[in-house]
This record gives structure tokens, sequence and C-alpha cells, in this order.
């Protein structure tokens, strides 16, 4: 770090197995999140909070200035998906979906945001994924393309 360099940066990250498959199974959801966590740690960032249901995963990390988010998730994604097959934790072969949402967060809004991604499964016991990205989406106020988001199975 240069001196006289200070940075407080925090995003929510999201993403999810690819096809959108329910794929992160409590059994192993645990294992996975750790390792991410380690991973994180490895890139000099700080995670904050780690959680997510079967079909996704929510992180919020405190960046470094000296990686992007761009770069941390790719990281995340591929380490995480060799850990998860080199051990066989899933069967078939895991993959991450490609592309992923990331938001700012304040400083004043980190406890809001920790406590939601910590409350994971009991949100999604009162609705699905899909609105719930869509709400983050839009709450963020950003212009989307529902042609290009992820892969939404038929959740009925």
């Amino acid at each position: 770090m240069k001196p006289n360099t200070y940075t407080k940066l925090y995003a929510h990250c999201v993403f999810t197995p690819k096809g959108r498959h329910s794929m992160l199974k409590d059994t192993v959801r645990a294992n996975v999140h750790k390792y991410i966590y380690g991973i994180i740690k490895g890139e000099n960032c700080n995670p904050i909070a780690i959680n997510g249901t079967d079909d996704h995963i929510h992180i919020l990390v405190g960046f470094c200035p000296s990686i992007s988010i761009e770069d941390l998730v790719r990281d995340i994604k591929r380490s995480s998906s060799t850990y998860i097959n080199a051990n066989r934790l899933i069967v078939p072969k895991f993959s991450w979906q490609e592309g992923y949402g990331a938001f700012t967060v304040g400083y004043r809004d980190l406890d809001n945001v920790y406590k939601y991604i910590l409350n994971q499964q009991t949100h999604h016991s009162k609705g699905s994924f899909k609105e719930e990205y869509l709400g983050i989406l839009t709450e963020h106020g950003i212009d989307f393309n529902t042609e290009y988001l992820y892969e939404f199975y038929d959740e009925n």
C-alpha cells in the first residue's frame, strides 16, 4: 500500500452453480464456504460474510485496492470449483455459472447486508432466488436485460 492511501471498499457478490442447479447441499456448503474464505484471505481481502442456499452464494467482502472485483470472483470460482471436484464433494462435475452480481456496500450498511447474507435460509423460505436477484438489481438501479440474466429454471 502506498503512504497516505486509505481505503474501505466493500462489495456484496452473488453467483450460482452452472445451470442454476441446486448442488450446494447442506452437507458440502460449510466446507465450500470455508474454502472460499481462505481464497479471499489469500488475496489480502476481508471475507465478512459467506452464505447461500443450494442454488446460489452471497459473499460480503472488504476489498484490497490491488485486486478488482472481477479478478477476485474469477479466482473464487476457479479455485473453489477445482477444490469441489478434486475432493468429489459434488457429483457430477461442478462448475459455477458465467457472470456474477456485485454491488457496492457503504460502511454504514455493512451490518444490514451482513445480517441479510447470514439469514439466507430464512429469507428463501419466503421467496425464490430469481425474485431476490431481480429485487437486488432493481434496488441498486441496475439496468438489465432478462435475456442475459442467470439461467432461471422453472421454479414452479
